[in-house]
């Protein structure tokens, strides 16, 4: 078995980008038009990261001439679930959860750096792998 994601999972990788991104556009709008205070910047914050990620996982998972397959497929799960964890966290804190949910928070965006590590490492090999 390698070390990619298995082949049940890394092929809803689009519908969920997809989906991550329209959640990002909601609650982006519910932050600048129904919320206030920390509340709206938390919900800015999540918007601004899960939609830019969604784009990026979209973008690799369609550059398979300048990100090798495995690599494209790793980074792009890494950005929906690192982008999920990320703003999840931001948002439930915004609708009411203990703000030291906080403390999750940076796992999912050590998840998203880890995206991009993973697209860089795939960029250096092209449509080679």
């Amino acid at each position: 078995m390698t070390a990619s994601l298995p082949s049940r999972l890394a092929r809803p990788l689009p519908l969920l980008a997809a989906l991550s991104g329209a959640l990002a556009v909601g609650a982006g709008a519910f932050g600048a038009h129904g919320a206030s205070g920390d509340a709206a910047r938390w919900l800015a914050t999540g918007a601004h990261y899960q939609l830019l990620h969604a784009a990026a996982a979209l973008a690799a998972l369609a550059a398979p001439a300048l990100v090798t397959p495995t690599w494209a497929r790793r980074g792009a799960g890494l950005f929906v679930g690192g982008g999920a964890v990320f703003a999840g966290t931001l948002y439930a804190m915004a609708l009411g959860a203990p703000r030291t949910l906080g403390a999750v928070t940076p796992l999912g965006g050590l998840a998203l750096i880890a995206g991009w590590l993973c697209v860089a490492a795939g960029a250096r090999g092209g449509a080679r792998g």
